[in-house]
């Protein structure tokens, strides 16, 4: 499958996943029949493996795929982009771990959270874990998990891992009560004493110097792409997608809108003719910093060169940035929509909700983001403080 067939079937569910996204977010998870659409039409598949049923198709086709399932239900946008990603993800991982997954079914999905608040010990031919994780968007569907996790380590540096663990040796925790991203399901998880074996972890540093174990059999230019760029990314352009819904909304609620003091119609308000400008620049201006980035970045994976440090600093903010744009432009058009926008039946407010419950995320803050970037940028040569590039 190409990628313009690839969008074809993305914007062909488009309307169902729209007609769905109350229903989403009711659920507090994604709807069946919008996974089962997802799977039928391989949209998981985006950046998996060729060798393990996937399709290996440019991250930017991807990227452009979550905005505009985004611009019908963000939380069905962020399901897609997360738990694709790591279809991605898995083939860093040794050969062995992408078996262990994959071996008997390639639609086999896999949730995460990465932040490292369990506990890890090192033992004989790999390590044992307990604790509990936060956040793990769409761990009802998936059978397995990745959990992030700091194993004991007599280096300099922590040795910091994404932790590959089965569906029999984790427990969800419905607590996924939450006012924005609501349909995500991103419930914790809860791990006991769990064996993983060493082949079932993945390196940060491996990430890193871009140079993971599961290229040996994964060669193709995806797979020379810097994770922490690519997952920044994958959690950033739901908004785009968010701020064109909203829009989309705002222009068509406006045009047939009048005002309750004078019966004016208020698409001839030149305030709410401003705000739809403003708006749409933010979101113009959001898509172009996607393009430019990626084209880059893949560029230099095509042909070998190396990515530097700092286009990839300058990648992360980026992505911060771009969660900015899209919440300035919905913003914008929420507070000039009136005391409607305020109704459940009226999809503004759950843009307005979303796109603030993703610039929650703590790799969607601009401040440390951009201070990765600065850092780049005055001390050249020098590597920013943090691994996740």
């Amino acid at each position: 499958m190409g990628p313009q067939t690839y969008l074809e079937d993305v914007r062909a569910l488009v309307p169902a996943i729209r007609s769905r996204a109350a229903e989403c977010e009711s659920l507090r998870r994604l709807p069946d029949e919008t996974l089962a659409e997802y799977r039928k039409a391989g949209l998981l598949r985006a950046l998996q493996p060729v060798r393990w049923e996937g399709l290996e198709l440019s991250p930017l086709t991807f990227f452009q795929a979550v905005s505009e399932v985004a611009a019908a239900c963000p939380s069905s946008a962020w399901f897609l982009s997360v738990v694709g990603i790591h279809n991605w993800q898995l083939g860093l991982f040794p050969e062995q771990a992408q078996k262990d997954v994959w071996g008997k079914d390639t639609s086999v999905l896999i949730s995460s959270s990465y932040a490292p608040t369990g506990k890890v010990e090192r033992v004989d031919g790999g390590f044992r874990l307990s604790g509990r994780w936060s956040f793990s968007s769409g761990c009802d569907h998936c059978q397995w998990v990745f959990l992030g996790g700091v194993a004991p380590s007599d280096g300099p540096l922590p040795d910091m891992r994404t932790f590959l663990v089965p569906r029999s040796d984790y427990k969800i925790i419905d607590n996924w009560h939450v006012a924005g991203l609501s349909g995500t399901g991103s419930k914790d998880v809860a791990v006991e004493n769990a064996f993983v074996p060493e082949h079932r972890t993945h390196r940060f540093a491996d990430a890193y110097m871009l140079q993971n174990p599961g290229q040996a059999v994964n060669d193709s230019a995806i797979f020379r792409l810097p994770f922490g760029c690519i997952f920044s990314f994958c959690i950033a352009v739901p908004a785009i997608g968010a701020a064109r819904g909203a829009l989309d909304s705002y222009r068509a609620y406006m045009q047939k809108k009048v005002a309750a003091y004078d019966g004016s119609k208020v698409a001839d308000d030149p305030f709410a003719q401003r705000r739809l400008s403003e708006a749409a620049a933010e979101i113009d201006a959001a898509e172009s910093e996607v393009r430019s980035t990626w084209e880059a970045i893949c560029a230099r994976a095509e042909t070998g060169e190396p990515i530097p440090l700092d286009l990839r600093a300058r990648a992360r903010w980026s992505a911060a940035n771009i969660v900015l744009r899209g919440v300035r432009a919905i913003d914008l058009l929420f507070e000039a929509s009136g005391g409607r926008a305020l109704f459940l039946d009226n999809p503004i407010q759950r843009y307005f909700r979303d796109v603030h419950a993703m610039r929650a995320h703590a790799l969607n803050n601009p401040d440390k983001a951009s201070q990765i970037f600065g850092f780049a940028e005055l001390h050249p040569g020098t590597p920013p403080p943090d691994f996740f590039l």
